[in-house]
């Protein structure tokens, strides 16, 4: 589903990403952790194409395609989904507004036909419910005065909505109690845990881990991929830190 090799990157003259090297099947969560400055937020913007973060060398394919061919809408469409540690808030755009957008922009660049507002919002209310979202907070516009946990959440019904194949999720435990930690874990299992689709889980901690189980955990430090193992190794890494771990 996802390939990367050799994935050298940088941000305005300075390199970020070293060799990296990865890759994601289907029916796989893959869970990245490492320190500050390691690199894993580049990675996600890298493979979201966010502007400024210039790849120097390397490749990545995504379900067959060259990833680097395609604009950010159209590897939206293509169906990655990229989730942000801080979300952004859209004042004067209401959730409802904004999600069916996203939603009809991607079905018609599929060819498929646009949901109509009924059947947009019976889906809306699925996944909001699903995510313990009250259908009153998408009618607010996107974000503004949300909770850190509220932001969360109405990221992760983003994500329902959306349907993708592979989301790329970007720290999504930050700034979450220990109740929308487990509602947003229990989301992220319900929606993208499935034979077809997969999940890159950007993580400082554990804790998250304890909710969405990755088949796969990888170390990031200086910008390459130092140390992959099982589950196990995030309470280890917990446990006794990047440095005795990944040395």
């Amino acid at each position: 589903m996802l390939k990367i090799e050799n994935l050298h990157a940088e941000i305005d003259g300075t390199k970020i990403l070293h060799g990296l090297t990865l890759e994601v099947n289907a029916g796989e969560v893959h869970a990245i952790m490492g320190p500050n400055g390691a690199g894993k937020s580049t990675l996600a913007y890298v493979l979201g194409g966010r502007p400024g973060y210039e790849v120097t060398e390397g490749s990545v394919t995504f379900r067959g395609q060259d990833l680097f061919d395609l604009e950010p809408h159209e590897r939206a469409a293509a169906g990655m989904f990229l989730g942000f540690q801080y979300p952004v808030e859209i004042p004067g755009v209401s959730n409802v507004q904004f999600l069916r957008e996203a939603l009809n922009s991607q079905r018609k660049a599929r060819g498929e036909e646009p949901l109509s507002g009924g059947e947009f919002l019976k889906l809306a209310k699925d996944k909001a419910g699903l995510l313990k979202l009250d259908m009153d907070m998408l009618k607010r516009h996107v974000n503004v005065g949300f909770s850190g946990g509220e932001k969360k959440r109405a990221e992760m019904v983003q994500m329902g909505i959306l349907d993708p194949v592979l989301a790329v999720l970007d720290e999504t435990d930050s700034g979450l109690d220990i109740d929308a930690l487990r509602v947003v874990g229990e989301g992220i299992n319900a929606i993208m845990r499935a034979p077809d689709k997969g999940v890159l889980l950007i993580t400082h901690y554990q804790r998250l881990l304890d909710y969405v189980k990755p088949d796969y955990v990888h170390v990031l430090s200086k910008g390459r991929i130092v140390k992959t193992g099982g589950a196990d190794l995030a309470k280890r890494l917990e446990a006794e830190g990047y440095e005795a771990v990944a040395a």
